[in-house]
């Protein structure tokens, strides 16, 4: 099955997705899960609908029809981004745009993704999987991190040797998935990465110039790293609801350039405490390309790799996780992770808006097979 993932980060910025054709074949030790990576890229937000999401973002405020308007408008260059893909795929799993992640005393009460997948199944005429995280949410969980259905098989191959192994993910928040032998994962959001960045620079810095132009902080750093949120334990997730840009206006005295640079280390420092004693870190998300926040972190974690370096493009990671979430529900597979998300149980994630062609083949999960052991991923060719 040829399945389309797609997803806008706590980044906003734009698009991500991933064709990815996944087969299931019997292993030595249980069945592999093959997967051959087509077409990947991001699509950019147009000008006015990104400016108009972030002006709707925390801290400020919206009415009813705002929401409606960006609900539709998302849906509709999700909608163009899947139309302008140039190979066929039988499903879309879309996770939208995640406007607000309501979370009240270390507790998530609800999250809200807008882009209305019916504009996507319209353009496609494929079935289209959306609202991934609410099932979670209702079991107890946090919602988030999904990404762990991935990072298991992933780092599958440094637990049979042995070794703990982490998935880290530099996106607006860094986020982690801990493995280690005889346990189950464990995955949280560790804080802010690029959405306090870009919130300082005014505008993306993934080349550092801005970091490495400044000098940290050291009284602003450690401030910053008396957030109470570095302190709670996981599972534990977190956005912009807390990590926007108002969040910064207490340090308007300090030149932007020390401003970026401070903020750089307190991701470096968030992150490597967080993983701290972990052998192999796996790193992938747009803040990789960020050679200042790259370098602190290997400094840190000596034993970290770019996602690239097992076959899964650093950029894509997310949007082929959940073209895998898609396939996951097609097949009858839980898509959270427990021991990630805090839910009481396992759960099938996600809602199916049809496809409109004649024939569409429905979704309808046998609830029978387990997931695959291992993950063979290359790209397709």
């Amino acid at each position: 099955m040829r399945v389309l993932g797609m997803l806008s980060g706590t980044s906003h910025d734009g698009i991500d997705l991933a064709v990815v054709d996944f087969s299931v074949h019997p292993g030595e030790h249980g069945d592999v899960l093959r997967a051959r990576l087509g077409e990947h890229r991001t699509v950019p937000y147009s000008d006015d609908l990104r400016a108009d999401l972030v002006a709707a973002l925390p801290p400020g405020r919206v009415d009813l029809a705002q929401v409606c308007a960006l609900d539709v408008r998302i849906g509709q260059e999700f909608a163009a981004a899947a139309a302008s893909v140039g190979e066929g795929f039988d499903l879309v799993c879309s996770h939208g745009q995640t406007v607000f992640h309501w979370v009240q005393d270390g507790t998530v009460r609800g999250t809200l993704q807008l882009g209305q997948p019916a504009w996507i199944a319209e353009a496609t005429g494929v079935p289209v999987v959306s609202d991934l995280r609410t099932a979670d949410v209702a079991a107890g969980g946090q919602g988030a991190p999904l990404v762990p259905v991935l990072d298991r098989l992933l780092l599958a191959p440094f637990l049979a040797r042995g070794a703990s192994a982490a998935a880290l993910n530099l996106g607006g928040i860094a986020n982690v998935t801990v493995c280690a032998p005889g346990r189950p994962p464990r995955a949280w959001d560790t804080g802010p990465a690029n959405a306090l960045l870009d919130a300082a620079a005014g505008g993306v810095d993934l080349d550092g110039r801005l970091a490495a132009a400044g000098t940290v902080d050291r009284a602003v750093l450690a401030e910053l790293l008396a957030e109470p949120y570095y302190a709670l334990a996981p599972p534990k997730t977190t956005g912009k609801e807390l990590f926007h840009p108002g969040y910064l206006r207490r340090f308007s005295h300090l030149a932007t350039a020390d401003l970026v640079a401070t903020l750089t280390e307190l991701t470096v420092r968030t992150v490597a405490d967080a993983l701290d004693g972990v052998d192999v870190v796996v790193a992938s998300g747009g803040g990789v390309r960020n050679p200042v926040l790259l370098s602190g972190l290997r400094a840190r974690l000596p034993g970290l790799v770019v996602s690239d370096e097992l076959g899964c493009p650093a950029d894509a990671k997310e949007a082929v996780a959940f073209a895998l979430l898609g396939y996951a529900g097609a097949r009858g597979w839980p898509g959270n992770v427990p021991s990630c998300t805090g839910a009481r149980g396992e759960r099938l994630l996600g809602r199916l808006t049809p496809g409109r062609s004649p024939g569409n083949p429905s979704w309808s999960p046998p609830g029978t097979s387990r997931w695959p052991v291992s993950l063979d991923l290359s790209p397709a060719g």
